[in-house]
Formats: C-alpha cells, structure tokens, sequence
C-alpha cells in the first residue's frame, strides 16, 4: 500500500410489554422482562493463525509470476476449502507499473454462500516484489519476505475461516486474498508521478468484475498489516469517509474485549489500500484495519515495513489475538 498524507494525528436489553390475562372473577397483570439471548462468539486461536503465517512465509515471497507465488495460491485456495467454503480462483493477466504482464489470482471463499445477507473480509496475500524502503540500498531490488505485510492478515482470515466452519454465523460470509496490492511503483523508479493507480491491481479487476454477478455485501473489513509486535490502528482516513459506522462497529468490539491499546480511539491519515476500490469501485462500505506506529519516526507502518526484516521474528500472537477476536466479534453479532 501506499501512504496518502498519514498524519500521527450490548446487547440491548429489551423492556417487553406487560403481558396481562383475566378470567370470570379476577384479573391479574403479569410483568416479564426478558433479556436478548448473547451471541456464542468462537475463540480467536493465535497460534493456529500464526501458524497460517508461517506457513506462508515458508513459501517465500509470494511475487506475482513466481513459483512460489504459484504454489502458495494453491495452498490458500485448498485451506480455504478445507474449511467448507466455494472457492472461487479469479485469474487475470494485469499490468505492472512498467508495462510487464502479471499473471494474478484473486482467491475467494464462500461461506453460506446462499445467504443474502452478506459481509466481506479481505487482506492481500501477495508480497512487494522490492525491498525499496530498505535502509541498505543493495536489497532495493530484492523481494521481501511480507510476513506482516500480506501474510498476517491472511492467517488472522484463514483462522476465522476456521472458526466458520465449527459455528456457522447468521448471516453469510465472503473472505477475499487479493492479489498484487504491493506491486506499486517502487521508489527507484526514474518517474513516478501519480502512481496510485498502479497499486491493489487484484482488487480494482474484483471491484469491476466480482466472482458473482451483482455481488453485494452490508460491509467489509480489510486486515493489512496486522500482526506487528505493539501494533496499533487508527481509524483510518477513506475508512472513516466511505464507512463511519462500520469503524465504529469495530473500535466498539475492540474496547469492549479489551484491546483498546492496539484499536486507538484516535483518527489517523489516508492510505491507498484494497479497500479503495471495494468503496469507490464496487459501492461496498470497506474499513481498513491497518498498523499506524504512534512512535517509530522512519515509517508509520513500522521500520520493517517494505524491508527485507519484514519476516516472522516480527509476528506477535498478542497482535494476531486482538484483531482476530474483534473481527469474529463483529461477524457473529451481525444479524
């Protein structure tokens, strides 16, 4: 993803009417109140996702035209139907910012594929195809690792997709691994100009041409970067412009389950992210929920970020925990 001006910047209880009967020779009132019954939210397990990271990572970088790009495409789509879902592979040959060919694959699961009411979860699975943040400039045209940025996201979905499988939630479920999001213009490049079109390929193809037809979901929910040791997330700028109260649906979880110190009640900048087009494209509500580092001063998303450290010494289960549980949250309340 690319930065855009990144600033640091109950259940109701429900009061039943009286309910009242008679008979011939008296009449007595009887006065209930009775309590919405609490939704069984699944346990959120991190090692299982951070095992689903590893497991990536252990491919290598996931670099489009790649082998290991290719066989991580297949253990993704295979995993997601493991877990009972319809998967669907969205192939395409897309354009890279320097007019190359990339054979990209957009990997769907459908859970209760049926239902009408619908909410979308996403995350991209590949890598950045250059460590060009990286402070020696000899790795700027090496492909990193992406355990944080790309994988993390992917293990916390893979997980709930998981969950789905064991407890079916009320309403249907679409996870989406979006393909080329990292493949933008690399900083070493001789003209960069308005680059941002060459960014989250894999989700402007889905936005134009979804894998059903007239697709449409209440909302969704897009995990970036969410495994980092002390990671924490601001309420991110077209998140809070295309979809405010989906952002307050999930900072509302978060507290409430305690993880309030990774989900910051604060407002952050604008990030060119997959949710982009899902918003502008596709017309669906889409959060970003991505790492804002509050105190690194080399980069907002961490000093690993578009690095080659970007691997599994910076996963932190802790970081994994909070998201995923607030994610399965969101899902299982929603009626």
């Amino acid at each position: 993803m690319k930065i855009r001006n990144y600033m640091m910047l109950v259940c109701a209880t429900v009061a039943l009417g009286c309910l009242s009967c008679a008979n011939s020779k008296k009449t007595s009132a009887a006065e209930g109140e009775t309590t919405e019954k609490a939704v069984q939210v699944p346990a959120f397990n991190a090692d299982s996702a951070y095992l689903y990271v590893k497991q990536q990572v252990d491919f290598g970088p996931r670099t489009p035209n790649s082998r290991a790009h290719d066989l991580c495409g297949d253990y993704l789509a295979a995993r997601l139907e493991s877990f009972g879902a319809k998967v669907y592979n969205q192939r395409a040959d897309l354009t890279g910012y320097d007019g190359k060919t990339l054979k990209a694959r957009n990997i769907i699961g459908a859970f209760n594929p049926d239902a009408k009411r619908r909410v979308l979860l996403c995350a991209h699975w590949d890598t950045r195809p250059w460590a060009d943040n990286d402070p020696d400039e000899a790795n700027h045209h090496k492909p990193i690792l992406g355990a944080n940025d790309g994988a993390s996201g992917v293990g916390v979905l893979l997980e709930v997709a998981r969950q789905l499988q064991q407890q079916a939630p009320a309403i249907g479920v679409d996870i989406i691994f979006f393909d080329m999001e990292d493949s933008g213009t690399p900083q070493f490049a001789s003209s960069m100009g308005d680059d941002s079109h060459t960014w989250c390929l894999g989700s402007q193809y889905w936005a134009r041409a979804p894998h059903v037809q007239g697709y449409n979901a209440r909302f969704g929910i897009l995990l970036d970067m969410v495994g980092g040791k002390g990671a924490t997330f601001l309420r991110e700028g077209y998140s809070m412009q295309h979809a405010p109260s989906v952002v307050k649906k999930v900072w509302k979880a978060a507290a409430k389950l305690g993880f309030g110190n990774y989900f910051i009640d604060e407002d952050g900048g604008y990030v060119n992210d997959d949710h982009g087009p899902v918003n502008e494209i596709a017309r669906i509500p889409c959060i970003d929920i991505i790492n804002c580092s509050l105190t690194d001063e080399l980069s907002s998303f961490g000093n690993f970020w578009h690095t080659l450290d970007d691997n599994m010494d910076v996963i932190d289960r802790a970081t994994l925990q909070a998201v995923g549980q607030t994610v399965l949250h969101v899902v299982y309340n929603e009626k």
